[in-house]
Formats: C-alpha cells, sequence, structure tokens
C-alpha cells in the first residue's frame, strides 16, 4: 500500500484552552521519531544473505499491578474529593482533557470526557467506586483541565498526552517503535528498493507498515530475486566498474554497468511495484506467460529465469501465511487476558497480502476489562501511525464511532472500526486471537524460567535480594585502537535491549590496552552520571522503564583484577548498595570451568551444568556480542576513513593496485591471501599482513 500521502499529524485546528488551580502547562506536541534508513548495499553491510537480525527489541511483560498495592502515596479519600469538587466548580460543559495530578505534581491519570465537568463530578460521589479508582482520588490533589473544541481532539489529545506522561493508573502502551516500509525510490534513473524507518521524505513510493525488520528484509530479499532491483546506494551504484556480487548469485539485474538497458530495468522496476502494491495474481499470470512463450521458442534458459522468479514469488506469498481474500487492507486487533496480563496481537494486512504481525504487552491494572485495554490502546497505538482503511477489532470496544471518527480526520480518508461476527474477517480475528494466547502463554512462562533463574543468582551468590536490573559490563579493542566498553542490562522480563550502552574510550593518558584502566572509565562515567541524577528524573526514568536505573548487580567479565578495579571506582564513589562480580574465563576460555570472583568472599566455581552458571554465561556472552559489534562498527567507519595506509608496509602504490583490483574495500576485506597475491607489487608476505589486519581478532 502506498502511505506516502498520508498526514501523521494529529489535527489541531485551535490552540486548546488550559484551566486549573496549579502552573499553566501547554499540551505536548507529538514526539517527533528519528529517522534511519538503511540498505543492503554490499560495500556497506555485510550480510548480503538479507538473513540480518531484527533490530527490533522484544516485548516484554510490564511490572505486575496488582489493584490492592499501594501504588502512589494515598492520603484521606476525602482530600481527594476536595480537590476534584474545587476543580468541578471552575471546568468546563465542553469536551476536553483532565489531568489528575498528586502532592508530589506526578501525573497520576489523563482521561477526556464530552462534558468535563459531569465527568469530575462522577469521581467526587461519596461511595460506588472501584479500588483503583478509590486510590486514585485518595492520591489526587490538584486537577488540571484542558478544553477542546470537538470530543474527537479530546481523544487525539488524551492519546498523545498518556504516551508523553506515562500516567500511572492508565493503560500504557510500551514498544511503541515505528514501523519499517518498503522503498521504491523516485529520484534516480535506476530506482533502489531499500528497508526504511522514519519520516517519509524520500521521493518514491513506500510500501507497508511491516510488521518487523525480519519481515522487511525476508520480502526485500524475494523481491530481489524475483525482480532483480538493486539494493545498492547511489554513491555505490555511480561508482561500480564491474557488476557487485549480488549480480553474481542472480540478485540484482547489474543496471550500474549496463547489463541491462534501461528499458528492460524500468519493466522490472514495474514489475516489483505493482507486486507490492497488490497486482500479485497478474504479475504472476505475465510471468508464467512469459515463461510458455520463452519454452515454445526453445529459448530454455530465458524459461528457466521466469520460472526461478515464479518461485522467489510464491515464496514471498508461503511465508505471509494466511492471506485473506476479501480484506484488501486491514489491521485487526485482538486481545487475550491471564494471570493479571494483557496481549494485544496485532496484523497487519495490505494489498491483500500478510505483512507480518506483532505482540503487545500494555501495562494495565487486573481491573481493567478486555474492552478497556483495548480501547485505549488503539488510541495511543495509532497516535503516530497511519491507520488502514479497516480496523477489527477482537472486542467490542464502547467509543468505536469516536475512535473511527478520529481516524479518518486523521488519514483524510473514512475509517471503519468493526467488531466482526462472521465470515473472513471473523476467520482473522478468531486467527489474531489465537496467536494472542500462545504468545501471553509463552511470555508467562519464559518470566516464570527467569524468576526462577533469578531466585537461583540469590542463593548462589548470597545477595541481599533478587536482582531487578543486573547489568554487565566488557570493553573490545585491537592494540588499544577502537577501544569501546559496552553496558548490557537485563531484568526479569530478561535482556533490555532499549538501554543498552555504548563507551566510546576517550582518556588521552591511558595506556593502549590497558583493560583495567578502560573498565574504570567506564563504570565512572556510567555511576557518576547515575549519581548526578537527580531523584525526581530517576523516578520518572523508572516509572517509564518499569525496571529501576540502579542495578543491584553488576558483573564484569574479567577475574580478580578486572574486579579489584570495579570495586576502587565503586569505594571512590561510595557506592555500597550495588553488588559486584567478576566472571573470568575457564582455561582455554572453556565454558563451563567460569570462575566467579566477589569482593570478601573465595573465589568459586559452579558446576558445568548448573542453571545459574549458563544464565551467568548467557549474560557474559550477550555483553561480549554486544561490544564486538560496538568496536567492529567502530573499526570499519576508522578503516573507511583512514584508508589502507593503516596497514603497515601498504603505501600509496599499493593502496591503488589494491583499489584497481578489487574496486572498492569491501572487496580487499573479503579478499583471500591467495587473491591478494594475485596483485601486482603485494608480495606474499604483504598479502598476508593485509589478510591479518582484517580479520585481526578484538580483545
Amino acid at each position: 500500500m502506498e502511505s506516502d500521502s498520508r498526514d501523521n499529524a494529529n489535527p489541531m485546528p485551535e490552540p486548546p484552552v488550559l484551566h486549573g488551580t496549579g502552573p499553566e502547562k501547554q499540551a505536548p506536541e507529538n514526539a517527533v521519531r528519528g529517522s534511519s534508513t538503511q540498505d543492503l548495499d554490499p560495500a556497506t553491510a555485510g550480510d548480503v544473505t538479507g538473513t540480518g537480525q531484527e533490530d527490533d527489541d522484544e516485548a516484554t511483560l510490564p511490572e505486575a499491578v496488582d489493584e490492592g498495592a499501594e501504588v502512589v502515596a494515598e492520603g484521606p479519600l476525602a482530600i481527594g474529593r476536595a480537590a476534584i469538587e474545587h476543580a468541578v466548580r471552575h471546568a468546563p460543559t465542553s469536551p476536553g482533557v483532565y489531568r489528575m495530578l498528586n502532592a508530589a505534581n506526578d501525573v497520576l491519570y489523563v482521561g477526556k470526557a464530552k462534558n468535563v465537568r459531569k465527568r469530575l463530578s462522577s469521581y467526587a460521589r461519596p461511595t460506588g467506586q472501584v479500588a483503583r479508582i478509590a486510590r486514585m482520588i485518595a492520591a489526587t490533589v490538584l486537577v488540571e483541565i484542558i478544553s477542546t473544541a470537538t470530543e474527537t481532539e479530546a481523544l487525539l489529545l488524551e492519546a498523545n498526552l498518556i504516551k508523553q506522561l506515562r500516567p500511572r493508573f492508565n493503560v500504557q502502551l510500551r514498544d511503541d517503535k515505528s514501523f519499517p516500509y518498503i522503498l521504491i525510490t523516485g529520484d534516480h534513473w535506476a530506482p533502489q528498493m531499500l528497508k526504511h524507518r522514519g519520516a517519509q521524505s524520500r521521493p518514491g513510493r513506500y510500501f507497508g507498515p511491516f510488521a518487523s525488520v525480519g519481515a522487511v528484509n525476508r520480502t526485500i530479499t524475494a523481491l530481489q530475486r524475483a525482480f532483480m532491483v538493486r539494493s545498492c546506494t547511489d554513491s555505490f551504484f555511480e561508482s561500480r566498474t564491474r557488476p557487485c556480487l549480488l549480480y553474481q548469485i542472480k540478485r540484482c539485474s547489474g543496471p550500474c554497468t549496463g547489463e541491462i538497458d534501461f528499458p528492460g530495468y524500468t519493466e522490472l522496476v514495474r514489475e516489483a511495484t505493482a507486486f507490492l502494491s497488490g497486482r500479485s495474481r497478474a504479475v504472476k499470470e505475465e510471468l508464467a506467460g512469459e515463461m510458455e512463450k520463452a519454452s515454445a521458442d526453445l529459448a530454455f534458459e530465458r524459461a528457466a529465469i521466469y520460472r526461478d522468479r515464479l518461485a522467489a514469488l510464491s515464496a514471498i506469498q508461503s511465508t505471509q501465511g494466511i492471506n485473506p481474500r476479501t480484506v484488501e487492507e486491514a489491521d485487526v486487533f485482538a486481545i487475550h487476558q491471564e494471570g493479571g496480563y494483557s496481549c494485544i496481537e496485532v496484523f497487519f494486512f495490505r494489498t491483500g497480502q500478510n505483512w507480518g504481525n506483532r505482540a503487545y504487552f500494555p501495562r494495565a491494572e487486573k481491573s481493567f476489562t478486555s474492552e478497556e485495554v483495548l480501547g485505549s490502546f488503539l488510541a495511543q497505538f495509532y497516535d503516530d501511525k497511519p491507520p488502514p482503511k479497516l480496523v477489527l477489532l477482537s472486542h467490542s470496544i464502547e467509543e468505536r464511532e469516536l475512535l473511527a471518527n478520529a481516524l479518518s480526520i486523521k488519514a483524510g480518508f473514512k475509517v471503519e472500526v468493526l467488531t466482526p461476527q462472521r465470515g473472513e474477517k471473523k476467520e482473522l480475528i478468531v486467527h489474531a486471537l489465537t496467536n494472542a494466547r500462545e504468545a501471553l502463554g509463552r511470555k508467562l512462562a519464559d518470566t516464570a524460567t527467569q524468576t526462577r533463574l533469578l531466585q537461583g543468582l540469590v542463593t548462589t551468590l548470597g545477595l541481599p535480594q533478587q536482582p531487578n536490573r543486573i547489568e554487565v559490563y566488557d570493553n573490545s579493542h585491537i592494540q588499544g585502537t577502537n577501544a569501546v566498553g559496552a553496558m548490557i542490562v537485563a531484568g526479569p522480563d530478561g535482556f533490555l535491549k532499549n538501554q543498552y550502552r555504548k563507551f566510546n574510550i576517550r582518556s588521552e593518558g591511558l595506556t593502549p590496552g590497558d583493560d583495567y584502566a578502560m573498565m574504570r572509565e567506564v563504570l565512572e562515567r556510567r555511576f557518576k552520571r547515575l549519581l548526578n541524577q537527580s531523584p525526581d528524573a530517576d523516578k520518572a526514568a523508572a516509572a517509564e522503564d518499569a525496571v529501576p536505573q540502579w542495578p543491584d548487580l553488576v558483573i564484569i567479565d574479567g577475574g580478580r583484577g578486572q574486579l579489584n578495579a570495579a570495586q576502587e571506582i565503586f569505594d571512590n564513589l561510595g557506592l555500597r548498595q550495588v553488588s559486584l562480580m567478576a566472571v573470568a574465563k575457564g582455561p582455554d576460555r572453556d565454558a563451563g570451568r567460569e570462575t566467579l570472583f566477589m569482593t570478601g568472599r573465595e573465589p568459586m566455581k559452579l558446576e558445568p551444568r548448573d542453571p545459574v552458571l549458563y544464565f551467568i554465561q548467557r549474560l557474559r556472552d550477550e555483553a561480549h556480542r554486544f561490544v564486538i559489534g560496538s568496536h567492529r562498527k567502530l573499526r570499519k567507519k576508522d578503516i573507511r576513513e583512514a584508508g589502507l595506509q593503516e596497514i603497515p608496509g601498504i603505501g600509496p602504490s599499493r593502496k591503488r593496485a589494491l583499489l584497481h583490483h578489487f574496486g572498492t574495500l569491501k572487496e580487499i576485506e573479503r579478499a583471500s591471501v591467495a587473491d591478494l597475491g594475485k596483485v601486482p607489487g603485494i608480495s606474499a608476505e604483504s598479502a598476508r599482513k593485509i589478510f591479518e589486519f582484517f580479520h585481526a581478532q578484538p580483545g
């Protein structure tokens, strides 16, 4: 589906009017998401198979909220009612959004109403409130009101405020990344096909959204096999003197070097655009006709090409699973609740094709019904995303017509919100419900396993409490160059990839290769920043991420020396509440023979099959994977900037000879020692040095 013409801005013709007894606050604007584009250019990406790792963080279960628990500091119920009654006297009878605040000026709840005064009056009733509402009223000391022109504007503003303020008593959408698209560019004579995420400002045709980066990568790979449209960047395209690897493996038609003429390439782009636009049957029939024609003319090689292209298109549709016959464009939402948690499964159907699904686990108290959670989720979900023409729901929500009207205004065309009862649309809902139930079951099982491992860690290491946040540190370099440190974070829900951090080592007086000094710098920068952070900021960040910002346990990759270096930093900063442990590799780096070091205790070894040891290995290996990846990116950037002159013995003449022979630095990096030795002026010893430079293992 083409989506470049949609307007993502919330329509608000008139500025909202703010009421209330507290300080004035303007209604926040929608957050602008950053743009990040990525292509499969073989000169810039090492994955020519198109099977790169997804960059989407796995959704995690929110922190469990018991409706009987004291989530906020509660005052007498009468004080809260008095604050609300005071607000009622000044509240308008028109549509608007209201915010309830506690004594610390934290927003407890954001709501909207067609008649704000009437809605607030319902909170001031002396009896009849459920426990959740009663606790919210008891904590309220101030009510702020924003008037809007219509109830539709109130709905849009409410969703925007909930996403930005994350009030404790609202349903909160988590893991709300923007979705990736496929872009066929329109600013070059040979259009490029690439993955795109962010603002749709580049000229071309956008197709999406896809549920995940993996779904986009798989689709692009299959489309390359079927239509052989280039994926390289324009700069790489212009610099080619011979076809690249993608041409050799029949995933590009080679327009850069004239392997295909302009009319022929334009036809391939037309077919790819038609397929993504929903005319897949017509494209397949056209290719089948060409195959039959080539076969009748005894042009069997050409017929085989059409056969392979048809097979690639069939592969795309087979991996998409269920593809509806009568639903052209729709988003399908199904909610399942179990164990006090909610899972909402979202399927994306565009141009009659299934473009993936994603599971969400919104944060909501147990007292919320499925309809309430789903209704609040939908308004927040479409706050920064373009809606389709049809939205299908598993449960009928109270404000279905209001939501449909708001989405129609936002999209610029009519949007229907339906709860189907029969037919193919009902089948799509049933399929989505099954996926929601299974996704929540898997997540609950994973969370239970993680909890058992954390409890085992407490017993084995003698920790004072179960760690809710574990930070693991490692560093990487080659003889002190491109030194980088990294921190990964884990908790009850597993790895928290959105909180990973890397640290470029920047101390000028640091001795190259001094691992202890590198670790001291990383820890000092990390914990000084935490110590300088205000308590209110830390509390707000913790509420947003559902995990504390201060770790309960810090793990260092290294032995006694690394532990002492880390302990020195902790002592200097006065840190006593954080447990510290170092993990040393076993002899010959054998997994299962690691030694664990903790301050004031004898080194310990766990049984090779101990689940706790396996858990610690996973944490250490994840930190190692992340820091190695960060180091390689930094090293490749330096290599590209400095060229080949960093290699001992390679001067300008040999550099020119290598580039003339291989074309690009990436091809030189991929070359074997034997291939390097074939370059004029490159001796066997120089070839070995070049190869070792590119393939040296970071330490």
